[in-house]
């Protein structure tokens, strides 16, 4: 389709309002801390009148750099980029205030600046910059055509009309097609890593749906890739190809003879197992069989293995209770998280199933119901959310993402415990559950989270699954109290932690590749040679990773500078198809897919990866890698690692994370 413009017209007044926002964006830039405030109310001021002005929007372009530098967004929601959710932009919009609406304009012509490379950023690489923008438009594709619905003309605000042609602008400068199509193949990329949480996935999806639909412009290729997405959602199989809604197809399913309803449940498997997607049709399905006699087809309508029917059988009823009670077309996603328990098998382990039953019948305190409340909405009682939550993690444990949380370690101690102790998870989610409260221990001593103040998470956790909505602010409490209680042991506190907080598997030989004192790098050959001795299977003895082990990276971004330290889980190491050692490892940051900078690329999928992997090669991984846990009891192996493998991962570290750092 031909690219959007913005209007090139400009206005008579513009060059006043260009020079009296020079001027507010000078005063700005000289105010001292007391004076931002008002600074800022000036700057405000004439960039609002500047957006209803033909060129208003390009002269606020060619200054959005200045004014973030001056301080404009300082002391706001917007001051940060790189932790701003693409989500939330359109709420802004629609809901927030003149002022909120002014800035967020200014913060994407801000993000397009850098995303064009007419500008830097601190905080934010270009491709992050061109993603976020990326997201934004895909959320919010109707203002790009024009296509407002009745309500939204009625509820009309005094700066759509600007906004709109914000959008436009954004176009003019990246390309729909682009736009779209990098999009679609975005989408693919996330599901390929089968997170837990997928609304947002929904959300682009279908409004990529509603802009093909009622477009009366061409998208030309941009289309290739999304007719699968959309009918996973919308049309999956031939009774809802047409999408009737939920009460039409019900009425149809009455009328469905067994064979057809065998192909129902087939195509509703086929294309929930090939997206990772579920439709509110599937979940009507699965629900309409149970409810009317049809319960054989089970099997079929989830798309099982021999082992996931082995699991049915066995556990039948308990199975049909937990689609019943969890299941409905507002928790459809985990449906998807049912199959994948029954697929692991865990429901065989002992104490599994008396802890589902249990956490079917559990009423979840007052505070706990309030936090699913906040987040989920009122559709089910908060129960409901939290038993779906549940099927999910247990379903899906490398699925489970920290959202904008600074929390990464207790996501990844739900992962770790899901994928190795589930019966524990859910000890400890009915203990926050029921008593608002979690007890762990840290070397004997007891620790009651509903004694401790805040930790990391300072705000309500609003943006990731509902166990992690009850858990996660117990948990981190607890984190920052144990990181408390061995602060003056002069050592990386994780030496302690790790095992204590995540589990007894945790190797007890802890390595760290700097010194704590001066941050500097510390026996980093020995650290290099202790890793491959530890994990590699040509210098351990071929001995397999028998329990995933908690790691800390050096993240860096894509110019391979040092962004900060974060925790991951590694979950085993094995040649890809191509013959490469590889290390395959849990990312808790909602997507696992970076470049780190200096041709080092995660790869998520296409290199052997299982579903919610990450992976690099052996080599690179080391060189990111700043702390592990090994066996005390040592290496199996008898080769030395050869030199030149030391010398090439000591040269990747130092030109990366730890340039300053030698």
């Amino acid at each position: 389709m031909p690219v959007v413009s913005a209007a090139t017209a400009t206005d008579p007044a513009l060059p006043g309002l260009c020079s009296k926002l020079d001027d507010a964006a000078a005063r700005l830039e000289r105010a001292g801390r007391f004076g931002k405030e008002s600074g800022q109310s000036a700057v405000l001021d004439v960039s609002k009148r500047l957006l209803t002005r033909a060129g208003g929007i390009e002269a606020l372009y060619e200054r959005a750099t200045r004014l973030d530098r001056a301080g404009v967004f300082a002391g706001t929601d917007w001051d940060n980029p790189s932790t701003l959710l693409p989500g939330l932009v359109n709420s802004t919009f629609q809901e927030g205030s003149t002022r909120a609406v002014t800035l967020e304009c200014l913060s994407e012509l801000r993000l397009l600046a850098v995303a064009t490379g007419g500008a830097q950023h601190p905080d934010l690489p270009p491709d992050q910059a061109r993603h976020f923008l990326t997201q934004v438009l895909a959320m919010n594709l109707e203002r790009l055509f024009g296509d407002m619905t009745e309500a939204a003309r009625v509820r009309a605000r005094p700066l759509d009309g600007a906004v709109t042609e914000m959008f436009q602008f954004l176009v003019a400068h990246i390309g729909f097609d682009d736009i779209l199509t990098s999009l679609i193949d975005e989408i693919w990329r996330i599901l390929a890593q089968r997170p837990v949480q997928v609304a947002h996935v929904k959300s682009m999806i279908t409004q990529i749906a509603i802009t093909l639909a009622s477009s009366s412009s061409g998208v030309g290729e941009a289309r290739l890739g999304a007719d699968r997405l959309i009918s996973a959602l919308f049309g999956p199989t031939q009774a809802c190809r047409d999408d009737p809604g939920i009460d039409l197809y019900r009425e149809r399913l009455e009328s469905i003879d067994q064979a057809g309803l065998q192909q129902e449940a087939t195509g509703m498997a086929r294309a929930m197992l090939d997206t990772g997607l579920v439709s509110d049709y599937h979940v009507t399905l699965v629900r309409w069989l149970l409810d009317n006699g049809y319960g054989t087809l089970l099997s079929s309508a989830l798309g099982l293995s021999i082992t996931g029917q082995d699991v049915l059988q066995c556990y039948t009823d308990l199975v049909h209770a937990l689609i019943r009670e969890a299941i409905h077309p507002a928790t459809a996603q985990a449906l998807y998280g049912l199959v994948n328990l029954l697929e692991r098998g865990i429901l065989y382990s002992p104490p599994i199933a008396p802890g589902l039953w249990r956490q079917i019948a559990l009423q979840p305190c007052e505070r706990a119901a309030a936090a699913i409340t906040a987040t989920f909405g009122s559709a089910h009682p908060p129960r409901v959310f939290l038993l779906a939550g549940t099927i999910l993690v247990l379903g899906q444990p490398l699925g489970i993402g920290q959202g904008n949380n600074p929390t990464c370690q207790s996501a990844r101690a739900l992962s770790m415990w899901s994928y190795s102790e589930p019966a524990y998870l859910l000890n400890v989610l009915y203990q926050a559950t029921r008593l608002d409260s979690v007890l762990m221990h840290f070397e004997g001593t007891p620790i009651r989270s509903d004694e401790l103040p805040r930790g990391l998470a300072t705000a309500a956790i609003l943006d990731t699954d509902p166990v992690s909505t009850v858990l996660v602010p117990h948990l981190d409490r607890i984190y920052n109290e144990m990181g408390r209680m061995c602060n003056e042991r002069g050592e990386d506190p994780h030496r302690w932690i790790n095992p204590e907080f995540h589990g007894w598997w945790v190797g007890r030989e802890f390595r760290i590749a700097v010194d704590i004192e001066t941050g500097k790098l510390h026996g980093f050959d020995d650290y290099i040679r202790a890793f491959y001795g530890s994990c590699h299977p040509l210098y351990n003895g071929n001995q397999p990773l028998i329990h995933p082990q908690p790691a800390g990276l050096a993240v860096t971004d894509s110019t391979a500078s040092f962004v900060g330290w974060h925790a991951i889980t590694i979950i085993r190491v094995a040649l890809d198809q191509d013959g490469e050692m590889r290390v395959y490892f849990y990312n808790p940051n909602n997507d696992s897919g970076q470049n780190w900078g200096n041709g080092v690329v995660v790869s998520t999928s296409g290199h052997g990866e299982r579903y919610g992997e990450a992976s690099l090669p052996f080599r690179e991984m080391i060189s990111r890698l700043y702390i592990f846990h090994d066996d005390p009891a040592g290496t199996l192996g008898t080769l030395p690692v050869p030199e030149e493998e030391i010398v090439a991962v000591r040269e990747m570290a130092i030109g990366s994370w730890a340039a300053d750092r030698v």
